[in-house]
């Protein structure tokens, strides 16, 4: 079957959610960039790959697909290599569950609401929103303290296999680090401490950081 590719940028933490995914599973892929942010947004073509012009979108032969989670799961289950979703009903429920969590409050909160507010903004010499930020700080918190109370003994968030929860988690948490207030409220989560300086040594994530 062709090889498999996968449209958007890679400053995006979902396009990098799924390049780790794919490099995980031992999966070679080209990457074409679709920056959303350009001037008039993507390019025309880019609506029959994905209709709400959002990034990543993914081809592999006559599949297409858009939305992350469909992508990842896609990946995973279809080609050879190491399992990233657990057989274990409750264990699958658990990473399940974190996904979610990311998607629904963490990416908002940790990526636009206080990493965009306090480094991205100042960067390009706009003013920090810091009513946004400060709004976001409970939503992080909570956030971390979830994924602390959720970890299982091991590596990773599932114990010592890497699953698609890690993959979720590292991208968001690469930009939310940069920020001041980051260090000293992972600092109180051990386990999340822990698990963020062992993804960080991770081969997945050291080949997709983003160059800017």
């Amino acid at each position: 079957m062709a090889r498999p590719v996968l449209y958007g940028a890679a400053y995006s933490v979902y396009v990098r959610i799924a390049r780790m995914t794919l490099i995980e599973k031992g999966v070679d892929h080209d990457l074409v960039e679709v920056d959303i942010f350009a001037p008039g947004g993507p390019p025309a073509w880019y609506a029959a790959h994905h209709p709400f012009g959002k990034i990543p979108a993914f081809e592999h032969g006559a599949l297409r697909l858009f939305e992350t989670q469909a992508i990842c799961r896609y990946v995973d289950e279809a080609f050879d290599g190491p399992r990233l979703q657990p057989l274990d009903p409750i264990d699958r429920a658990v990473m399940n569950q974190i996904i979610g969590m990311i998607d629904s409050y963490a990416y908002r909160a940790l990526v636009w609401d206080i990493y965009v507010e306090s480094v991205s903004k100042p960067k390009r010499g706009e003013t920090a929103d810091l009513d946004r930020i400060a709004k976001a700080v409970p939503v992080a918190e909570t956030c971390l303290a979830e994924l602390s109370r959720l970890k299982r003994d091991g590596v990773w968030l599932l114990g010592n296999d890497i699953t698609l929860a890690d993959l979720f988690l590292a991208p968001v948490l690469a930009y939310f680090t940069q920020a001041d207030l980051a260090g000293p409220m992972i600092d109180r989560h051990a386990p999340i401490r822990a698990w963020w300086e062992a993804m960080r040594s991770r081969e997945s994530f050291i080949s997709t950081e983003p160059s800017d």
